[in-house]
């Protein structure tokens, strides 16, 4: 094992050629501690005022108690029709002020039921003019901050969960200030730099302050949290921290030594390779800061019988942490051993529970499921709730299928049909069925035999349908079953598909995919430019998405104390927004994007 080299990551294809990281069976010895360099400066923060504003007291009694209730037993069952039925008797009848501030907030929900989301925001911001009372206000702006992230607008989401928190019981304030935080991690560097540019109110600037602050390199960001914690004692903010801070800026605890397992021989060289690659890129950069681990050891998960036996190595060569293995059957081997006395970062995920209760095992994949659910929600966000659903026949489509489905009933939408193709030869027909062009051609035949007569007839799709969940997993059914949606006069539907349809290159085949919307990992739209540049100069761009798979691995290494949070860490990675589910998978959130010209743009 030879020293790992000074140069900056540039010269990674160098380093590679060199062996300077040689796999483990290959040889032996340690590597050599890594130089420091000088701190990272800590930006300052301004103390913040007093903020909240008690309203005025509102008469809370109503004249419509019975209707109400109704109204919201049916929102509950989602219904809105049986909503609207029970709120009838109210639209011709003189209201008190509580009542009619009560009748445009069930308005506002009904809309938003409907996927009239414009409608529903209209009806709140007239409500938010109003002198509402404390639980009203709450309910107010709370169902605000949740429809605004639902259509995306993610930095106003921020701010009206920060209004909703000055009214909200202490029991819904955990969860109101981590879904501000949430909103403040999905907004871009140039949203929260502008935000706190202009923003005049102390509590709001300190939660664009912190969010920033957030973004920064590892290296003394524990000092900077503390020091932003002293800045602002009774911030909203603070005690604890969101998204896992907390702990990050209390841990004092350094890892100094990392194995890497990964297949850097046989049939998966290429993608454990792709994934190392990103890895050191995140690696070279934290070490240009002075704060990369001074030991790496690098191991070829070939070479050795079976998973359980490169982690022994590893544990027994000196690792603090372990990051891998990348197979699937590999990290269930992991799952399944009850002593793991180093904590692990896998990249593959089990399906179901863990087998073992230790929280030293992390899981960290590219899995289509949370695609899937991102699709979802990035629909369902924008008005959509019936859908029609494309997916191909076997285990990939049975399991993506089951995941929307469970994800979209949950959000309230209904899917008006599912059809499933085997092969090429099927796209168009099954595209024909899932569109009722064949039951409109079965009525054209059947006029035709009644009035004895070559009647001009154009075929119409079905028309109970808002849009088209293509669950494709690679680009070429994609570009194969979108034209023929046009074709069968469904060309105006807005179609959602995960990111395989995307090959990670510009593509001029891609024209076809013109206005597909997209959740895509942010490595390949707005992420961090630097990583991903010096791996494209150094011609290892290959696999992209594995690319930030490995960056990511870094990047949870750097923060693994955030992860002691559980479920409320939370962390901007490149292959999405990062956060742990209670099995110790990393759930990935991701943005939407949409094919323009061949291109896909951030939508």
């Amino acid at each position: 094992m030879t020293a790992l080299p000074s140069p900056p990551f540039r010269r990674i294809r160098w380093f590679l050629c060199t062996a300077a990281l040689a796999l483990l069976g290959a040889c032996a010895g340690g590597p050599r501690p890594v130089d420091e360099t000088p701190t990272v400066a800590v930006s300052t923060v301004t103390r913040p005022q007093a903020w909240r504003v008690e309203p005025e007291p509102v008469a809370t009694d109503s004249d419509w108690e019975p209707e109400f209730a109704a109204a919201e037993e049916a929102l509950q069952r989602l219904n809105w029709m049986d909503a609207e039925t029970a709120l009838r008797p109210l639209e011709s009848s003189p209201l008190n002020a509580y009542d009619g501030q009560q009748l445009a907030f069930f308005r506002a929900r009904i809309a938003h039921v409907r996927g009239k989301e414009a409608d529903a925001l209209e009806q709140l911001a007239w409500l938010e003019q109003a002198n509402l009372p404390p639980e009203l206000d709450y309910k107010v702006y709370a169902f605000h901050q949740r429809l605004l992230h639902l259509t995306g607008d993610y930095l106003e989401a921020a701010r009206q969960g920060l209004t909703a928190l000055q009214f909200s019981g202490s029991g819904d304030k955990v969860e109101l200030k981590q879904a501000v935080w949430r909103d403040l991690q999905r907004s871009r560097n140039s949203e929260l730099q502008s935000a706190l540019a202009h923003a005049s109110d102390p509590e709001w600037q300190g939660w664009l302050e912190l969010a920033l602050l957030a973004r920064q390199p590892e290296r003394d960001l524990g000092r900077a949290l503390q020091q932003w914690e002293a800045a602002h004692p009774a911030h909203s903010a603070a005690h604890p921290l969101p998204g896992g801070l907390e702990e990050l800026a209390q841990n004092r605890q350094r890892i100094d030594h990392v194995a890497l397992i990964l297949p850097l021989s046989g049939r998966l060289a290429a993608a454990g390779q792709a994934v190392r690659d990103g890895y050191l890129a995140g690696y070279f950069q934290a070490r240009e800061l002075g704060s990369a681990p001074s030991h790496l050891t690098v191991i070829d998960s070939e070479t050795y019988p079976g998973a359980i036996e490169a982690y022994q190595y590893a544990v027994a060569s000196g690792a603090q942490l372990v990051i891998g293995p990348l197979r699937k059957e590999s990290v269930a081997e992991l799952d399944a051993l009850i002593d793991r006395p180093v904590p692990i970062i896998a990249l593959n995920r089990v399906d179901g529970f863990p087998r073992t209760e230790s929280a030293s095992l992390f899981q960290l994949a590219l899995a289509p499921e949370d695609e899937v659910r991102c699709l979802a929600d990035r629909a369902f966000g924008e008005g959509i709730r019936r859908i029609l659903v494309l997916r191909p026949a076997g285990e990939w489509g049975d399991k993506a299928e089951s995941t929307l489905q469970d994800r979209w009933a949950s959000l309230g939408g209904s899917i008006a049909d599912r059809v499933t193709y085997s092969g090429t030869e099927e796209y168009s027909e099954s595209v024909k069925a899932g569109l009722g062009i064949a039951a409109s051609e079965a009525r054209r035949t059947r006029l035709r035999e009644m009035l004895a007569t070559n009647i001009e007839f154009t075929p119409r799709r079905r028309q109970d349908i808002d849009a088209v969940i293509l669950l494709s997993p690679g680009p070429a059914d994609a570009r194969a079953l979108k034209p023929l949606l046009a074709f069968y006069y469904a060309g105006s539907l807005p179609v959602y598909a995960p990111s395989g349809v995307y090959s990670g290159h510009p593509d001029n085949r891609d024209r076809d995919l013109t206005g597909v919307r997209v959740v895509e990992i942010p490595w390949l739209l707005d992420s961090d430019p630097s990583l991903r540049g010096q791996l494209t100069q150094a011609g290892l761009e290959d696999y992209p998405r594995l690319n930030a798979l490995g960056a990511d691995a870094y990047l949870l290494q750097s923060r693994l104390s955030q992860l002691d949070a559980g479920p409320a860490a939370l962390l901007r990675g490149n292959t999405g927004l990062l956060s742990l589910n209670t099995s110790n998978q990393v759930e990935r959130d991701l943005p939407l994007a949409e094919f323009d010209g061949g291109r896909l743009k951030p939508r």
